[in-house]
């Protein structure tokens, strides 16, 4: 199950003229039935709320205020999330006529055309406060506050992230804690400027709007809405045309598969960084101590000392942690067993909370082999799978099967995809002879019946410094240097790194410049020796422009290396 809560605005969205209806109120009933929280994220204040809503029974949590205060339903207990604004501003306010005027535990709200006089007398009393339209009405609330903080609170004590959330409302107020979750739906009588950021638009309007997504929700996790969601893609590299290679966050399993000493864990610290960057969780089963100090993961075990499974449950049970299991402490006939309890546990943990997000086995060969009742261990489908191995006719047939994606790395690349074809027992894609450069990878969507493509991957923070101080900084061999030799090659000025590339084009005569500009000797260049596909793709572009001056294509190309690389002045 992908969505495992419901985060849902009250007026315009549950409510229509302030009432929710009942066939409204029993879909969410349902919803509760199938597994899933539901959670309130409302402007109101909880009193005014409870006037026109006597169901706070259906709710796992309620934001109240636009986010400054949560609500406990099953504790009764209310906890406000932000410092109110001063008696002095609400006097303020009522000695300018400043009617209707609301105050709750934080907000002040107060309707259109007041929100000038509001706005004069924050800036006169100097205060740092934030104004929110809803549909005619002006709230105001300490800066930072919305309804993304409060939903953020109401996750945190559910221990959800907002990747296991789907989103609805239908006003200006809605469009912060929408644009958070994992997928945003507008009821159809939305704002426009609503219904256009959001993922899809209900055919019903208020109430009759969550009622359709409820009931989608129920029949099919909203399947059909996963192709909307590629803005949750996540970018692991490039081709040598430019085009940016993506794959799902959600949903695919992919096999990284090659030679020893190829890159298969950079380019799974790779992907690892990625997940991090865009807050989902992931796991790392490491039997050989791969990972011992992956940044922005817990390592779990060592050499000395076994990680217990219910340690590592413990550890991710909070969204915001990773785990990185270490098996070096276990014998290395033991490290099968271990797993076997472990995954069933991983998997039955995504069951209940949607993470760990991704789950990355290194070695599988060794820890789920052939020989293994995978039955046993993998659930009827499964999803969110990155398994390393240098063998993979030597994984258990059920795990390959659910491949998506195979990534070749090192070399032989032909060898490894002929070894996966026939384990599949399919026919093996033609691909290029000999070993593949540190970087370059083969990837293949082979259920897709597009042929393999070569790519080049994102390297992984500490190898990217590396890579900018050598090739920005560094002392390239005469070989891999960039020579400036103009037309008749009367010249010999040798460019050892970016920096020095950039200092030599500026000094040299515009007809050298235009010599290698019109040949593309510059991005012919930083693809070989620079080992950088998106910047020569970007610059090939520059010397592809017609009609273009010297000193606008040196403007160019520099703003395309200094925008890459951290070069100093």
């Amino acid at each position: 199950m992908r969505y495992h809560a419901l985060a849902c605005d009250y007026d315009g969205t549950l409510a229509e003229d302030g009432t929710a209806r009942e066939e409204t109120l029993a879909a969410l009933v349902r919803l509760r039935e199938s597994g899933r929280r539901v959670i309130l994220v409302t402007g109101r204040e909880l009193p005014d709320l409870r006037r026109v809503l006597e169901r706070f029974d259906l709710f796992d949590r309620v934001v109240a205020e636009n986010g400054a205060v949560l609500y406990r339903p099953d504790e009764r207990e209310e906890k406000v999330v932000a410092e109110p604004p001063s008696a002095e501003f609400v006097r303020a306010l009522r000695s300018e006529g400043v009617s209707p005027l609301s105050v709750g535990r934080v907000i002040v709200a107060t309707t259109e055309p007041h929100e000038r006089t509001v706005l004069d007398v924050i800036h006169r009393q100097g205060l740092e406060l934030h104004v929110v339209f809803n549909k005619g009405s002006v709230m105001v609330l300490p800066s930072g506050v919305n309804k993304a903080k409060g939903l953020a609170a109401a996750l945190a004590d559910l221990r959800l992230s907002f990747h296991e959330v789907v989103g609805i409302g239908d006003a200006e107020n809605d469009h912060a804690f929408l644009a958070e979750c994992e997928c945003a739906v507008a009821v159809a009588s939305a704002l426009p400027a609503v219904k256009e950021r959001a993922d899809f638009v209900t055919k019903g309007g208020a109430g009759r709007g969550v009622v359709e997504l409820a009931e989608r929700l129920i029949e099919d996790d909203l399947a059909d809405a996963s192709p909307r969601l590629a803005r949750h893609d996540l970018e692991v590299g490039v081709r040598p045309s430019g085009e940016v290679v993506r794959i799902p966050a959600y949903g695919v399993n992919v096999l990284v598969a090659g030679t020893p000493g190829g890159g298969k864990s950079t380019f799974a610290t790779s992907i690892m960084e990625r997940l991090m960057e865009a807050q989902r969780q992931f796991c790392i089963v490491d039997p050989e101590g791969d990972y011992p100090s992956l940044e922005g993961a817990v390592v779990l075990g060592d050499r000395k000392r076994v990680p217990g499974v219910d340690e590592v449950l413990e550890l991710l049970a909070k969204p915001e942690r990773n785990g990185v299991v270490d098996l070096l402490g276990i014998e290395l006939e033991g490290r099968p067993t271990f797993f076997e309890t472990l995954f069933p546990r991983l998997v039955e943990m995504r069951s209940r909370t949607g993470r760990p997000h991704w789950i990355v086995v290194d070695e599988t060969h060794h820890l789920l082999p052939a020989s293994a009742d995978a039955a046993q261990v993998l659930p009827r489908e499964v999803q969110g799978l990155m398994l390393l191995t240098v063998h993979p006719d030597r994984v258990a047939p059920a795990l390959l099967s659910a491949v998506d994606l195979i990534v070749v790395v090192g070399a032989e690349p032909g060898k490894t995809l002929e070894t996966f074809s026939k384990a599949l027992g399919m026919a093996p894609p033609r691909v290029r002879a000999g070993e593949l450069d540190m970087g370059a990878l083969i990837g293949w969507w082979y259920r897709q019946a597009t042929p393999p493509f070569l790519f080049r991957s994102i390297p992984p923070q500490a190898e990217r410094r590396r890579h900018i101080r050598k090739y920005a900084v560094g002392e390239l061999r005469p070989d891999r240097s960039f020579y400036f030799q103009g037309p008749e090659g009367k010249l010999n000025l040798r460019a050892h790194n970016l920096t020095m590339f950039l200092q030599l084009g500026d000094g040299v005569d515009d007809e050298t410049w235009m010599h290698h500009l019109r040949r593309g000797d510059y991005s012919s260049w930083m693809r070989r020796c620079i080992k950088d596909d998106a910047l020569a793709a970007a610059v090939a572009a520059v010397e592809a422009g017609p009609g273009q001056t010297p000193d606008e294509t040196r403007r160019r190309i520099r703003e395309l290396i200094e925008d890459r690389y951290t070069a100093p002045a």
